[in-house]
């Protein structure tokens, strides 16, 4: 039996301010689960962080949940997860998400979702990983970073040959295909011959 695709979800510990963050972690969490993907990300049972394990557990998917000891009770860990894996520090747990994961997606969230997203972005650039990007730009929430991205390239920090990969997708039910067609037509080949084969 083919290894299923395994997605890693970075988002917020709380639900801010706009409805249609909780509905894209709800949608997206529905559509891992109906195309047979796992979810992989930080363990907790609250904010949008809880809504998409709960997404994909309601609708019969696979989730494994990653947590430092020091956060068990400050985030709830989500005790329905198919896998549970306590660590004992931040380093692990990121490393340990990485490597469970064959893609990433940044939701919404605070600080912590976008230092988890500008360090995947950060190895992308430096050739430590081919694996898809995708920043879900729900309701213009990562306008400012992808300005910013913008405004970087405009100074030549950003310059070819240190470029960013990464995909935009402004609706949830968008992310899943969009990595379904990213490594399909992958042209690293250790990216193809690891994952290409589960889809």
């Amino acid at each position: 039996m083919k290894n299923p695709l395994s997605i890693c979800v970075y988002c917020g510990s709380g639900f801010g301010t706009d409805p249609a963050f909780e509905s894209a972690a709800k949608l997206l969490g529905k559509s891992m689960a109906e195309t047979g993907t796992r979810l992989v990300y930080g363990g907790g049972d609250v904010g949008l962080m809880g809504t998409v394990a709960k997404s994909v557990k309601d609708h019969g998917g696979f989730v494994t949940g990653i947590i430092p000891r020091f956060l068990k009770d400050r985030e709830i860990m989500f005790d329905e997860a198919d896998e549970n894996i306590v660590v004992e520090d931040m380093h692990t747990r990121k490393r340990l998400m990485f490597e469970k994961s064959d893609a990433f997606v940044a939701l919404p969230g605070g600080v912590g979702t976008l230092e988890e997203l500008v360090e995947q972005l950060t190895w992308a650039q430096l050739g430590r990983h081919s694996k898809p990007i995708v920043i879900a730009d729900i309701h213009g929430f990562w306008r400012p970073l992808l300005t910013l991205m913008a405004h970087m390239r405009h100074f030549e920090f950003i310059r070819p040959g240190l470029e960013i990969s990464y995909i935009v997708a402004e609706r949830a039910e968008d992310i899943v295909p969009m990595i379904v067609q990213k490594l399909k037509y992958a042209t690293d080949d250790s990216i193809r011959e690891a994952v290409i084969e589960r889809l």
